[in-house]
């Protein structure tokens, strides 16, 4: 018991200084993505004139529409690895006073895009 005591209290008077040994002992933290995933061959496929319901199918549900901006979605994301923010990426849609697409700004993810050779493997020889 006494033991225990004195490991104890060697440990609170640790944490408490300016330099502590124990700063390995922290709490682990997740990776966190939060927000809308939009890469680029979405909004590659985005067209003046298309109307909300179009866009909302491209590029989903924004993450924020704003009530003195309604013509204007605002699409985030971000990715937090731990405690730091690894990346973030905004892109927003405006539209005009009927409700037509008419402008894109921002940046979104690149493409993520299979890495397949189109060309087909050659059979053995002697069979085809």
């Amino acid at each position: 018991m006494r033991k225990i005591l004195l490991v104890s209290g060697v440990l609170l008077l640790t944490a408490c200084g300016s330099y502590s040994p124990l700063n390995w002992l922290t709490p682990h933290t997740i990776d966190v993505q939060q927000g809308n995933y939009v890469t680029q061959d979405v909004v590659d496929k985005l067209q003046p004139g298309m109307t909300q319901a179009q866009v909302r199918f491209l590029l989903g549900t924004p993450l924020m529409a704003d009530m003195f901006h309604a013509n204007r979605w605002d699409y985030v994301y971000t990715l937090r690895n731990g405690s730091t923010l690894a990346e973030s990426r905004r892109l927003s849609v405006f539209f005009d006073a009927e409700g037509k697409l008419s402008k894109v700004e921002g940046s979104a993810m690149p493409a993520r895009r299979a890495t397949l050779d189109s060309t087909p493997a050659a059979a053995p020889e002697g069979k085809q």
